[in-house]
């Protein structure tokens, strides 16, 4: 046992070296790049700097504040009693990552991260649970979703529906195959405690006791969501200047070239387009260039660059795993399941857009894989386009709900059947 010990350490310390001299050695390698060509930094570094001010820090830093005084307020807690009776057999998740779910995705990467590395801080889920967490709230919000990538990269709303249902869709899908990952000694918090009498009455119990135990004036409380918001924003906006540079700066210097080519045939292998490789390489640094890259080259048919772009939007880039990373570094977080998760859900995203092109597109059914036209058509002229994506939200919000629902009815026949 021992020496089983002492061979865990030992791992550990290599481990930790290995980390230590590759990223040392590949920012030793960047800042030689940066002196080489100081002017294309400088413009890289510019342009990163106008993606933080005029998209991130709007979109985002109302997010953060908001986050924080639902949090003092203990609406967090009320609606975690509400949600917890679908949110346990269905994700094996407390009630209070329904909230979270539902923040993440209205509001996107990374306000899922600081949700739960505050619940995980407060000690309100373990961190199993806020890995799985953290994995499935990883997304684009749909404004950048809709906005930026269909209209503004695509051009069109064409894509939208499919790509928004890939997208979050997947996401659920890698919470609902999470619950069954291990969970070690605390199988105890996955049941649903039962609750005497009215669950709005216990969840409105909740919220007092939260908003009890915080016990910040509403003028402090504010103040202090103020400031830590604007330090995650600066958090935020130094790692986008920086792995916009750093991909720049790469680009420049030709040393991506040799992960492109092989991106391009291990594309050909699968039956996909080679020249979507520069996105999916682009992708993996940075989630908006990869996303501008996939809809660049309109040879190619719409299906197979919604594609690309779901998995550049599911997989993050390393950026937003930095900025993720950052802002659960006061946790016992890991990175390695985070990772995995991301690209697990960048490949259910892509399958996703296959499955479900044909329910809302009838052009270009031709250019799918012969496994996916056989999926019958859907009139999509009946509704117009943009009905679809308030639509999409209510669906995803019923079969929350209804398939939490399902997981605890069977949950209590088996019960009762054990009994």
């Amino acid at each position: 046992m021992r020496k089983e010990q002492e061979n865990k350490e030992q791992s550990s310390r290599w481990y930790t070296l290995a980390s230590v001299f590759t990223l040392g050695g590949i920012s030793l390698f960047i800042g030689c790049l940066a002196i080489i060509s100081p002017q294309v930094a400088m413009e890289a570094s510019l342009r990163g700097v106008s993606v933080w001010w005029e998209v991130l820090f709007p979109a985002l830093f109302p997010f953060f504040v908001l986050s924080e005084l639902l949090l003092g307020f203990g609406i967090v807690h009320l609606a975690g009693t509400l949600l917890d009776p679908f949110m346990r057999p269905l994700f094996r998740l407390p009630g209070v990552g329904g909230f979270v779910v539902a923040m993440g995705f209205a509001s996107g990467y990374p306000v899922g991260a600081r949700l739960t590395s505050r619940l995980m801080e407060q000690k309100l889920v373990t961190r199993n649970q806020g890995e799985r967490l953290v994995a499935m709230t990883t997304t684009s919000d749909p404004i950048f979703l809709i906005g930026a990538v269909c209209i503004g990269f695509f051009g069109s709303l064409e894509a939208a529906p499919a790509l928004a249902v890939a997208h979050y869709g997947g996401a659920l899908l890698l919470g609902v195959f999470s619950h069954f990952r291990k969970q070690g000694h605390s199988s105890f918090l996955e049941t649903v405690h039962p609750i005497k009498g009215s669950r709005i009455g216990a969840a409105l119990s909740a919220m007092h006791r939260a908003r009890l135990a915080d016990g910040r004036p509403f003028g402090i409380l504010l103040q202090q969501s103020l400031q830590s918001s604007l330090t995650l924003m600066m958090i935020v906006g130094g790692l986008v200047v920086f792995f916009s540079a750093a991909l720049e700066l790469l680009v420049h210097s030709g040393f991506l070239m040799f992960f492109r080519d092989l991106t391009a045939r291990l594309l050909h292998e699968f039956g996909l387009y080679p020249g979507l490789a520069s996105s999916f390489v682009k992708g993996t640094f940075e989630v908006t260039l990869g996303a501008k890259s996939s809809a660049a080259d309109t040879a190619i048919p719409l299906v197979d660059r919604a594609a690309a772009a779901a998995f550049v939007l599911s997989w993050g880039g390393l950026s937003v795993h930095a900025q993720v990373a950052g802002l659960m570094s006061r946790t016992d977080w890991r990175y390695i399941p985070f990772a995995r998760a991301r690209f697990i859900h960048g490949l259910l995203a892509m399958l996703l857009v296959y499955l479900v092109w044909p329910l809302f597109m009838q052009k270009e059914t031709m250019s799918l894989p012969v496994w996916a036209q056989a999926i019958p058509p859907f009139h999509r002229t009946l509704i117009p386009t943009v009905a679809w994506l308030p639509l999409v939200v209510l669906t995803v919000i019923a079969v929350i709900v209804a398939a939490g629902a399902l997981a605890l009815g069977i949950a209590k026949m088996r019960r009762g059947r054990e009994v």
